[in-house]
C-alpha cells in the first residue's frame, strides 16, 4: 500500500519507505501469461512449424527464450472470446484428422492444429529449467459448451483412473495427468459480443451447477468466476449467488488513451475496481454467511493491458505498436497490484505473444516493445512482500480515461510519481517509481533507503518513442547510486531502485 500527499508550490517531492512493514503477500501468479487462439498470437507466434526459428514441436524457440526471462507462473488458454465456440476435443488426436472450424469471435478458421496437449507441451518447454513448472490455466466454454464436454475435459487433463477421456488421453501418448488446478467458468459471459450471452441471473445458476459438478469430478481444482470489471451489477450479483463455491473471481479492464497523462493514468481506474470487487466480495460472504474456515475469495485479474481496439481491431489481429507512454501505463497498472496485492490472487496480461504484446515476431526474430521493460523489471524484481511507502508529490487533476475516475480520485488527484515498494525474499527492497509528468523531471527526497543503490530506468526522448525490429527508441539502462541527497527521476520514466538494508 501507498498513502499520498499533494504538495503544491516550491516543496521538494517526497517518498519514504518503511521496509518493516511489510503489508501483504505478492503472489507470483500476478505475473501470468496468455494465450488466445487470435491472430498471430498462437499460430506464427508461440507455434510456427515452417519457421527455421522453430524446434521439433514447432515452437519458437526465440520466443520460448524470451518469455523465460519473465518467469511466467501461469499461463491461461485457449480464449478468451475464441473459447465460447471451442470444442477441446476438436484439437487432440492426430492432427490430420482434427477438423478446421470457423471462429466466430474473431471471424477467422481454427485449423486445430494447436491443442491441449501442444499447450501443455509448450508450458513443459517454456519452464525447462525452472524450479516449479509453469501451470496451466484453462478456460471452459459457456457459449456452445456443455458440462458434460466440460468434465470430460478436466478429466482427460486429470484423470487417473481407468475411465474414457483419462485413456484417451494416455492413447495419444501422455500417461500421466497434467494436473490441472485453475479453471475458468466462462470467459466475459455477460458481453453482447459474446456467443450465448447470458443475463448475470442464467449465469450464476449455470456457475453454481457447473461448479458442483466439477468438484465432484476433481475436488482439488481452483475455479474462477466469470466477473465483469468489478465494479458492475453484475459483479454483485454472481458473487452473492456463487461466493460459496468458487475460489477467484475474474475482471477484465483495459485502458488507453492517445493522451499521455490520460494514458497513464488510466490504470487507477483498475485499483479502483479492484477495492471495490474485494467490498463485494466481502458483502457476499457475509450474506452468505460463508466459514471464515473458507479461503478468501482472491481476484483473478485475467486480462489486462493497454489497448485501444480501434487502433489496433481484434479482428485483424490486435497488433498494438506500443510507445514510452504504454510502458509507462503498464508500470502504472503494475504498480497497482503491487498495492493491492492482499487482494490480487492472479494478473495475466493479455497477451503473451504479438496480440496486444510486448512480444512481437518477425521471420528473423523477436523484437521487445516499450512494454517489454517494465514487465521484466517487476516479474524479476517486485516479488516477496508488499511494504509500507508514502508519496509526497505533484499531482494530476484534470480529466482522466475513464471520466469516472476524477470523480473517485478527488481534490487530491493522480500523484505524478506513482509508486510501489516490495520486499524480496532475497532481503533486497525494491522500489517501483513512475514519473508521469511529460515535462518536468523530479529531485525527490528519498527515506528509507540505503547506501549502494542499484538504479534501473526505462526512457526514451518523447513519449511517442516506440521499438521497431529496425530501431529501439525506448530501452532500458542500469546505474548505480550512492543514497546521498536527493534523486532525481527523468521526466516520462519508470525507475526500479533496489538496495539491501
Amino acid at each position: 500500500m501507498t498513502t499520498f500527499t499533494k504538495i503544491t508550490g516550491g516543496e521538494t517531492p517526497l517518498i519514504e519507505v518503511d521496509a518493516a512493514k511489510r503489508l501483504s503477500k505478492i503472489d507470483p501468479m500476478t505475473y501470468g501469461g496468455f494465450t488466445e487462439h487470435m491472430g498471430r498470437c498462437i499460430y506464427g507466434g508461440i507455434y510456427d512449424p515452417g519457421s527455421p526459428l522453430s524446434d521439433e514441436h514447432g515452437f519458437r524457440k526465440d520466443v520460448l527464450a524470451a518469455l523465460r526471462e519473465l518467469d511466467i507462473p501461469v499461463v491461461r488458454y485457449p480464449g478468451g472470446n475464441f473459447v465460447a465456440t471451442y470444442h477441446w476435443q476438436d484439437g487432440v488426436g492426430p492432427r490430420e484428422k482434427r477438423p478446421s472450424r470457423p471462429e466466430l469471435a474473431w471471424l477467422g478458421t481454427e485449423t486445430n492444429q494447436f491443442g491441449t496437449d501442444e499447450f501443455m507441451r509448450w508450458l513443459d518447454a517454456l519452464g525447462a529449467g525452472k524450479p516449479r513448472r509453469v501451470e496451466p490455466y484453462l478456460c471452459l466454454n459457456f457459449g456452445t459448451g456443455t458440462l458434460d464436454e466440460a468434465l470430460a475435459w478436466v478429466e482427460y487433463c486429470n484423470g487417473t483412473r481407468d475411465t474414457h477421456y483419462a485413456n484417451l488421453r494416455r492413447a495419444h501418448g501422455h500417461p500421466e495427468p497434467y494436473r490441472v488446478r485453475y479453471w475458468a467458468l466462462g470467459n466475459e459471459v455477460w458481453g453482447p459480443w459474446q456467443v450465448e450471452q447470458m443475463t448475470k441471473e442464467d449465469y450464476a445458476k449455470k456457475a453454481a451447477q457447473w461448479a458442483k459438478a466439477l468438484r465432484l469430478l476433481d475436488p482439488d481444482i481452483v475455479l474462477i468466476l466469470c466477473g465483469q470489471d468489478g465494479q458492475s451489477s453484475w459483479d454483485h450479483y454472481v458473487l452473492n449467488q456463487c461466493v460459496g463455491w468458487v475460489d477467484m473471481h475474474s475482471i477484465h479492464v483495459y485502458t488507453a488513451s492517445n493522451e499521455h497523462v490520460k494514458n497513464a493514468t488510466a490504470p487507477l481506474a483498475a485499483e479502483r475496481a479492484i477495492q471495490i470487487a474485494a467490498s463485494l466480495i466481502d458483502l457476499a460472504r457475509i450474506e452468505n454467511n460463508v466459514s471464515p474456515a473458507k479461503p478468501p475469495v482472491k481476484i483473478c485479474f485475467d486480462e489486462w493491458n493497454v489497448w485501444d481496439p480501434e487502433r489496433a481491431p481484434g479482428d485483424k489481429g490486435a497488433e498494438e505498436k506500443y510507445t514510452l507512454s504504454d510502458a509507462l501505463a503498464v508500470a502504472v497498472w503494475l504498480n497497482v497490484f503491487v498495492r493491492q496485492s492482499r487482494y490480487v490472487g492472479m494478473a495475466n496480461l493479455a497477451q503473451t505473444v504479438n496480440v496486444i504484446s510486448p512480444l512481437m515476431t518477425t521471420e528473423k526474430g523477436v523484437v521487445r516493445q516499450s512494454t517489454w521493460w517494465p514487465l521484466w523489471l517487476f516479474s524479476r524484481f517486485m516479488r516477496g512482500w508488499t511494504v509500507a511507502a508514502h508519496v509526497r508529490s505533484a499531482a494530476y487533476a484534470g480529466e482522466t480515461q475513464p471520466a469516472w475516475l476524477q470523480g473517485a480520485l478527488a481534490e487530491a488527484g493522480a500523484p505524478l510519481l506513482d509508486v510501489s515498494a516490495a520486499l524480496g525474499d532475497d532481503g533486497f527492497v525494491n522500489l517501483a517509481v513512475v514519473n508521469i509528468s511529460e515535462t518536468e523531471d523530479f529531485a525527490v527526497e528519498l527515506k528509507g533507503v540505503g547506501a549502494g543503490v542499484a538504479a534501473y530506468t526505462v526512457s526514451g526522448s518523447q513519449v511517442s518513442s516506440t521499438n521497431t525490429e529496425d530501431k529501439e527508441e525506448v530501452g532500458l539502462s542500469e546505474g548505480k547510486w550512492d543514497g546521498k541527497g536527493e534523486y532525481t527521476f527523468p521526466k516520462h520514466s519508470f525507475t526500479l531502485l533496489r538496495w539491501k538494508p
